[in-house]
Order: C-alpha cells, then structure tokens, then sequence
C-alpha cells in the first residue's frame, strides 16, 4: 500500500498491525525519517503487508539490491490511498517515484490495482475514461456520496477579514474567545516557515501548542502528533502534511492562517473536523488579495461562507487594544530564536553530522 504522508502511513500500519496479529500476518512500515537498514532487512523476510510512502520504498529500489526487493516481484495486491495526490503532476509531484515502484511490481494482468480518493482529478478521471485492452476485464469504479455536498453539513464554514500585517494579532485573539478557548483546534499553514513561527509565537503568548510539518524530524513529528490527540496541546500548527487521512477523534476548530489555493484541499484541511456526524467549524482568514481564492472554493464547495461572530466580541477592537504590541514583540523574538536554530523549548538545534565515509 502506498500512501502520502508518513503519519498517514503510520495510522493505516497501526491499523493493518492490530488486524494482522490475530492472522499471523507480518507488516512492516518503510517511510521516510528511519534507518533504512532495518526496512531493508524487514523486506528481505518477505512480508504480507508493506505500507509505504512512495519515495522511501523508490529508495529502496533504487539503493537496497535484488535480495531487499525480490519479494516486490511477488505482490499480488496495489493499493493507492488518497490517489489523486499521488497521481498528481506539477510542483512536489510524487508521479515519478509511484512509477518506480510499479516498475518492479508484476504487470497489470498478474495484480490486483485498488486507487481510493475522495477527490476525483483530472489524473483520477483519465484513468477511468482510459481504453481497455480486450484481453483486460473492464475497470470496476465503486462511487459513494458522489451527489453529496463536498463538506459535510454539520461543518459551520466561516471566515474573518484580517490586515495581512496584523494576522498573527488576529489569530492570537481568535484563539483566546470564550467559544474558542476550550476547542481543539488546528491551524493550516501553506508554508514549513510559517507553521514554526507560529508555533514559536503561540507558545510565547502561552498557547498550549504543537506542530506538524516536514521540516521536522520524524520523531518529532509522531510525539507531537501523539501530544495533540492526547489533548496534551490544545493547538496544533500544521501544513498540509496533517491535510488528508488523519483521523484525530476530536477536533472543534479548522483555522485556514493561509488561504489554500486549491480549493480541493480547502476541502481536505476541513475535512478534519464535522467528522462522524459531529458538529465542527472552519475560520478562513482572508486578507484583501484572498477575496478570488476565497470564491473559488465557495464555488467548489456550493455555498457562500459567512462572516466570523461571536457574541460580545470585536476582534479588531481586542486586537488594537490587547494584541499589537505585545504581538509584535513576541513575533520579533520568535523570528531571532528561529535565525539563532532554537527550538520552541528554547535550546539549541543540535547541528547535523556528516559521516566522511573513507
């Protein structure tokens, strides 16, 4: 199985693990951020199940010799979760790396193709109006809740005007509400950069938060992920690497900091919340150059926003009387921590090693 993320691949092989120890089964996980020897070594024993992202297990193929991959000659069964970005082209396409994996694989008539998606692309759509050969049986296509409204209906999709100099001023009073205070929130960022400033802001402005992006490590990652299902953070900053598949029992709040400019993922980002029939609410921040991104996805979704309220709250008079200065203070020492290498806590980010192989 072959999936986008390696929290994603963690979730689905956690899963696969409980099923599988019942049946005897042996599952091994290969994603990015662990020690390539132990994964080669796990696909040398031929296991049932492999979960993987696509670039670690090309590295394999590429790096780890015939006796790590033979067992891939053999696979019976390909599963494509969250395909459509995994088919996707364009900038950090994972295309060529899906590729080299199949390359290894048995051909089209000896397996057993499974491609799931809730969004259906382009790529998807090529796929499903591509011809057959007659000697290959007919593609079967299984659509569910394709009438459906995109988002669920128990999502209440807002957003609040913000001055894209203030935005941090915004977000730190939007998170102090009486309504929101409480809520399990995550915030989406576009950028690796932007989530670590705001984790260092927020964490100054004494936000009980954690992040979630690709530029940390990987165990990291996973204790801060752990940190914020446990509600041992209240707040968890993120790209879109927390986007798709996640399932977090309880999350009250999606905030958009960054408009995406794919409405798709808009779709995916709030998808986080409102999820199993349970009531939730989505705060795009729009700034003045946001207004079309914003209607794109009211168009891709079928419904206008609204404007954020809460009774007996005024966001910009909050943020001009309580918010600017001591923000701006904190923003400026968070930006020195970050040019300096230091980590949220405050100390120093060991620096890498290299090892000089003679």
């Amino acid at each position: 199985m072959l999936t986008t993320s390696r929290e994603l691949a963690l979730q689905i092989f956690e899963q696969f693990r409980a099923i599988a120890s019942a049946q005897s089964l042996k599952v091994v996980l290969v994603t990015g951020g662990a020690d390539m020897r132990a994964q080669a070594i796990a696909l040398s024993q031929r296991p049932h199940i492999i979960v993987a992202t696509p670039g670690r297990l090309a590295d394999h193929i590429r790096t780890s010799g015939e006796d790590t991959t033979a067992g891939l000659r053999r696979v019976r069964f390909v599963v494509l979760d969250e395909a459509d970005r995994l088919l996707a082209a364009g900038h950090g396409s994972m295309l060529p790396d899906v590729e080299e994996c199949l390359s290894i694989l048995p051909s089209g008539d000896a397996r057993q193709t499974c491609l799931f998606t809730a969004t259906v692309t382009p790529e998807v759509r090529a796929l499903k109006d591509m011809p057959r050969p007659a000697s290959k049986p007919p593609l079967h296509i299984c659509e569910i809740d394709t009438e459906s409204p995109a988002v669920p209906s128990t999502l209440q999709q807002t957003y609040l005007k913000a001055p894209v100099t203030h935005r941090e001023s915004y977000l730190h009073i939007l998170l102090q509400t009486p309504r929101n205070l409480p809520r399990s929130t995550i915030i989406f960022c576009n950028r690796t950069s932007t989530a670590s400033l705001l984790e260092h802001l927020l964490r100054s402005l004494e936000h009980r938060v954690t992040s979630l992006h690709s530029a940390l490590s990987q165990s990291t990652r996973t204790s801060n992920l752990a940190r914020f299902r446990a509600r041992a953070a209240r707040i968890l900053v993120a790209t879109d690497v927390a986007a798709r598949g996640l399932d977090i029992p309880v999350v009250d709040l999606v905030i958009n900091y960054d408009v995406p400019s794919d409405p798709d993922t808009y779709i995916h980002r709030v998808g986080r919340t409102a999820r199993a029939g349970r009531k939730g609410e989505s705060i795009t921040i729009i700034g003045q150059r946001d207004v079309e991104l914003l209607l794109a996805i009211e168009q891709r979704v079928g419904k206008q926003m609204v404007e954020w309220q809460e009774e007996g709250v005024n966001v910009e008079t909050r943020v001009v009387r309580d918010a600017l200065k001591p923000v701006g203070e904190k923003k400026r020492a968070a930006l020195l921590a970050i040019e300096e290498g230091r980590e949220v806590t405050g100390r120093r980010r060991k620096p890498k090693v290299r090892k000089l192989v003679e």
